[in-house]
């Protein structure tokens, strides 16, 4: 049978293979915060399992009993801090040194000012429990209409761990000798499980750090390298998206087609630097006329999209009327070196004709694109089912156009 030393030692070797893994997490992914407070919790509590090892086979004093129970207490705490960073809540030093501190001092005082055995358990229970179960909540509820496996998995272990801990305070109300530091079946098989769950808890940690950085390269994916906004593919999602809604709903929505005046010109005159700055100026400045929910997407080269969800083609001209003039305004203003952007914009709305694809509807946005550029360019011009075939040229120009964005 294990002894409580070899337990201790287990629990020790465990907890430095976990705080190694963090650590690696952390140089990897330096920006994913939460992984270093789990670091730091997996490192603090091999720690306070070796004062507690140290305690049963070397040491006769209480001094590295307390030593112990406060480091682990503070990992429990420094787990909790990365739960909430997870989480982006932003969870404070000063409730850890509260607690800490606190459990710090009724543990010293209950060792060396009143010897009582079932007052340090229920210090430490206390102090272990609180800053597990103040991050149940974000653990086991659903996170944007999302459940995150490894958070519900974190979460009812937790839940395990929290109860033991209660049910160990319970014994010791009751008389029972089940202090971690003396040997017999019970307290081994306990320090047994609590190995096993510290291990489980870091998993779940471990599943919800994987989730996280899987979509965030799911939205790297989806996002234009140069500006940021969407790209082709997140626009073809976004449209197919839209299409089944409105032909489910018979709701319209409405697209703008857009394209940069004169870039080409801009290219060979100024260099490739200076264009993709222009690209990022518009990007910026098109963003302060949009709506919250609206999808501005960059499909190649000078070539934009804007997605308005519930919206008709009079909604969508009057988005198209302030992209225009707010690029009017913005070259009034250049001076010397700056270099102004024009642009001309098509829109059009989704109809039932359309029904559930895409292209049909960037079809008719870029009819009406092309009419604004025939117009005199620095303009918008709206689709019109009437209007009459663009001329044969220009209906090839808009078949390699679709082809390029699908």
């Amino acid at each position: 049978m294990l002894n409580v030393p070899t337990l201790w030692t287990v629990f020790v070797i465990n907890f430095l293979a976990l705080g190694l893994i963090w650590a690696y997490i952390v140089r990897s992914y330096p920006n994913f915060e939460a992984a270093r407070f789990w670091t730091g919790s997996a490192f603090t509590a091999a720690a306070g399992a070796a004062f507690a090892m140290l305690r049963v086979v070397a040491v006769d004093s209480l001094l590295p009993l307390l030593a112990a129970g406060t480091f682990l207490i503070f990992a429990a705490c420094l787990a909790a801090m990365g739960i909430k960073r997870f989480y982006g809540q932003g969870g404070t030093w000063l409730g850890t040194a509260l607690i800490t501190g606190l459990s710090f001092s009724g543990l010293a005082f209950f060792i060396f000012v009143h010897d009582s055995l079932m007052m340090r358990i229920a210090v430490y229970t206390i102090a272990q429990s609180l800053p597990l179960a103040l991050s149940l909540k974000p653990l086991l509820s659903r996170q944007n209409g999302h459940i995150n496996p490894g958070a519900r998995l974190a979460g009812v272990v937790a839940s395990i761990i929290i109860a033991i801990y209660v049910a160990r305070l319970a014994g010791s109300l009751f008389g029972a000798d089940i202090s971690f530091v003396h040997f017999s079946p019970f307290q081994s098989a306990v320090i047994l499980l609590l190995v096993f769950l510290s291990m489980a808890l870091n998993f779940g940690f471990l599943l919800m750090a994987m989730d996280r950085l899987r979509n965030e390269v799911a939205d790297l994916a989806l996002l234009d390298d140069l500006t940021g906004v969407g790209n082709r593919r997140h626009l073809l999602q976004r449209l197919t998206e839209e299409c089944a809604r409105s032909e489910r709903s018979g709701a319209p929505f409405a697209l703008l087609v857009i394209d940069l005046d004169g870039f080409k010109a801009i290219n060979d005159t100024h260099g490739h630097a200076a264009g993709d700055a222009c690209l990022q100026h518009f990007t910026l400045m098109a963003q302060t006329r949009l709506r919250p929910g609206d999808m501005l997407a960059r499909t190649g080269g000078d070539e934009f999209c804007v997605v308005l969800p519930a919206s008709t083609v009079r909604e969508g001209a009057m988005i198209a009327r302030r992209i225009v003039d707010v690029c009017r305004e913005d070259a009034t203003q250049c001076v010397g070196a700056d270099i102004p952007v024009s642009v001309s914009i098509g829109v059009a709305q989704w109809t039932r004709e359309m029904g559930a694809f895409p292209d049909r509807l960037i079809a008719s946005a870029d009819h009406a694109l092309y009419a604004a550029k025939k117009d005199g360019r620095n303009c918008h011009a709206i689709y019109d089912p009437a209007s009459p075939p663009l001329a044969p040229e220009l209906e090839a120009a808009i078949e390699q156009a679709l082809r390029k964005i699908a």
